[in-house]
């Protein structure tokens, strides 16, 4: 139900930009699809993680993250494409392109099946709240949440690509290529981490991170941009998928729903202050002190995570 309610308020939303006059209306409209995607993730990532086997719930994330990014890649080429052939009218092309969520809502409500979770009889109802958790997923979070701080937006990314000499022609090339790893990596990342163990390969994305952002502090030429937005989205590939599978590992499965919850919060709460760091250091000490700051929280998060966390089955788990 949350899930086909995510997708529908969004399908129903974002349509509504091609009527929007003015700055107010965007935001709201843009608001309401967020509002969509906050809905529907965490249960969506929940019956991911019920419907297949706990050997291939890698690669089932990183299927997803790839098909996730493979959008990413195809819809602003058709975007560019829409544009061309309505001249530039946009309430025209808005439309349009709302159909592909249009067609996603029915394949929620007609395609997919939830799978029944098996609920003892003492068994508490989980709430969006970390009691019943144990300090094993907690200390996750919170180790989530500084590697996130580091993470800043992308954009920064693209600023230092521009100061580096890449054209602004060519930064939807880069970008689509960006994507294009993301998509190769998410599918053989997913696999790897069912097959190496989920924080290994979490720890070794996480580190790559640190590289690649301690790389940007020191970029001076568009190639080197090139090389490191490609590098940049092997770490997509290597993490993305393999979180999501472990929080399924980290919980039991009455739990999933509101662990996802949980994640995204972790998540989503660190995303602005993480931005709002990156621009007080750029605009303080410079560009190569902000990438380095990122770097080294990114790399701390790294050891951290591979210390405190314990995995289920592998390892024994630390005493509460």
């Amino acid at each position: 139900m949350f899930v086909v309610g995510g997708y529908a308020l969004a399908s129903v939303a974002r349509p509504l930009l091609a009527f929007a006059t003015s700055w107010l209306q965007v935001l709201a409209i843009r608001s309401t699809d967020r509002i969509g995607k906050g809905f529907r993730t965490a249960p969506r990532d929940a019956m991911i993680a019920d419907s297949v086997r706990v050997e291939q719930r890698g690669l089932a994330f990183g299927f997803h993250r790839a098909m996730d990014h493979a959008g990413a890649v195809v819809g602003p080429l058709l975007g560019y494409l829409l544009v061309l052939w309505f001249a530039g009218d946009f309430t025209r092309i808005f439309l349009f392109a709302s159909i592909p969520a249009f067609l996603a809502v029915l394949v929620a409500i007609f395609v997919m099946r939830e799978s029944p979770v098996v609920r003892t009889a003492d068994a508490e109802i989980p709430k969006l709240s970390l009691r019943g958790f144990d300090s094993n997923f907690k200390r996750f979070l919170i180790i989530l949440a500084l590697f996130t701080l580091s993470n800043s937006s992308d954009s920064f990314l693209i600023l230092r690509a521009r100061e580096s000499g890449v054209p602004i022609a060519i930064i939807p090339l880069l970008w689509a290529a960006h994507h294009g790893m993301k998509v190769l990596s998410s599918l053989y990342g997913g696999d790897l981490s069912d097959r190496l163990g989920r924080k290994r390969l979490i720890v070794s994305g996480w580190v790559l991170y640190a590289a690649v952002y301690a790389g940007f502090g020191f970029v001076t030429n568009a190639l080197s941009v090139w090389v490191l937005f490609l590098i940049y989205g092997i770490y997509f590939g290597l993490v993305e998928g393999a979180e999501k599978a472990l929080v399924a590992d980290l919980v039991r499965p009455d739990q999933r729903g509101t662990a996802y919850g949980l994640y995204n919060l972790a998540f989503g709460i660190t995303v602005f202050p993480a931005s709002l760091l990156m621009g007080m250091i750029w605009d303080w000490k410079g560009a190569t002190t902000a990438f380095l700051v990122s770097a080294i929280l990114g790399a701390g998060a790294a050891v951290l995570l591979l210390i405190f966390v314990r995995i289920r089955g592998s390892e024994i788990l630390p005493a509460n």
